[in-house]
């Protein structure tokens, strides 16, 4: 499935992504920085994930695109080194309440909280 159109709200630190199907999806760059498809947050197989912790101000400095399959983000804590996919991106958006809430549950097992008032489950799903 490829995007229609990608939209980085710096201010809100959102990024929005339209696709073919007519789904669209408003993904907050903390939720993209925590599940970037790179080895140094996925590991290098099934059960070597890193948690990803204080990311809650992270923001997006650039968007490369990767020939006509994927983007590559730039975030503000120099982490580039992940590529999303199309299918990745619309998987993000599809299973983002899901994602997000097994996200909080790992910060909360592993003893760290986030602040109030930012990304929560529900705020942004697909539309």
């Amino acid at each position: 499935m490829k995007p229609t159109e990608i939209n980085l709200h710096k201010l809100s630190r959102i990024l929005e992504l339209s696709f073919e199907d007519g789904s669209s999806f408003k993904l907050p760059i903390e939720y993209l920085r925590v599940y970037s498809p790179s080895a140094e947050v996925q590991g290098h197989g099934p059960g070597q994930e890193v948690l990803q912790i204080g990311k809650q101000d992270v923001n997006i400095d650039s968007i490369e695109p990767v020939g006509h399959y994927a983007v590559k983000f730039a975030f503000d804590d120099n982490h580039d080194s992940g590529i999303y996919s199309w299918d990745y991106l619309y998987e993000l958006g599809v299973t983002y309440a899901e994602r997000w809430q097994d996200y909080l549950d790992r910060l909360e097992a592993e003893g760290h909280k986030r602040k109030p008032d930012s990304c929560k489950t529900g705020d942004s799903i697909p539309i």
